[in-house]
């Protein structure tokens, strides 16, 4: 398939190209705080509550770009940015990294959560049902920007993308796009709709780690390895081992969600303050 060539900047403002990509974080930021609100919803007497989100908002903002940044720079990169630490706040050049993102907001949600005054879990049960959306939509943009492209493949939907050596590739993009992100949602959506496990904190936080883990690893096996990295050992790329600890954590989550019961009253009650 010839690769379908959409500008990657979707409009200008004046002189201000307005990229895809940028819209895709607005959009799963924006489509992430309305579910959240909508998830407080289904239990008011439990925190966080809406207000709480609405103020989170922010940090999740700052937890994603510091995180992605400072994750790609270590993980990926961090013998060039060693050498030119300058060019780390240089982020139109592009180089963010989703496990350093999610790091990052796992940080803010911590902080967030002890200063607010309730449990660090019943955020993140949230934010793992949200947070597909914010892959899907990235994961589209990177298809349009013909970046982060698979392996070479002769399948009928290969695609010849531009910076892609003359052969026609796998589209890794719309695999994770489909796995990650829309395949992940229905599956957090259905779960959280169900009041046994939303009362199990630890369950959806869980489910969300260990599917994006396995969606993740198994899709990294018709994407391209980063050029600078290749595979470790000739098997495995960066991406599937740093995949390997949130498939463990979130095991462990659902383990832990199954087997303590309910939630105490006292955090079913507690109140914004």
């Amino acid at each position: 398939m010839d690769f379908p060539n959409i500008d990657p900047v979707a409009l200008y403002i004046g002189p201000l190209p307005i990229r895809w990509y940028a819209l895709a974080y607005i959009a799963g930021f924006l489509a992430g705080w309305k579910f959240c609100l909508y998830l407080a919803g289904l239990d008011k007497d439990r925190r966080p509550n809406k207000t709480d989100i609405d103020d989170f908002l922010p940090w999740a903002i700052l937890g994603v770009i510091l995180g992605g940044r400072f994750g790609y720079v270590l993980f990926y990169q961090f013998e060039l940015y060693a050498a030119n630490p300058w060019e780390i706040a240089q982020i139109w050049h592009g180089g963010m990294s989703f496990h350093g993102g999610i790091s990052g907001v796992i940080i803010a949600t911590a902080i967030y959560s002890w200063r607010r005054g309730f449990g660090f879990l019943n955020l993140t049960d949230m934010l793992a049902c949200v947070t597909p959306i914010g892959i899907f939509f990235g994961r589209i943009a990177n298809f349009i920007n013909g970046e982060l492209f698979g392996r070479p493949s002769n399948l009928p939907w290969a695609v010849d993308f531009p910076r892609g050596g003359g052969v026609t590739r796998h589209p890794s993009q719309l695999y994770e796009a489909a796995l990650e992100g829309l395949l992940l949602f229905i599956i957090l959506l259905i779960l959280s709709r169900q009041l046994w496990v939303r009362e199990r904190i630890g369950i959806l936080s869980g489910v969300f780690l260990a599917g994006y883990g396995c969606a993740r690893f198994f899709v990294e096996f018709f994407r391209e390895p980063d050029v600078q990295i290749g595979l470790i050992g000739d098997m495995f790329s960066m991406g599937q081992i740093l995949c390997i600890p949130m498939i463990l954590g979130g095991l462990g989550l659902i383990i832990y969600g199954l087997t303590s019961g309910a939630p105490k009253e006292a955090d079913k009650n507690a109140t914004a303050e």
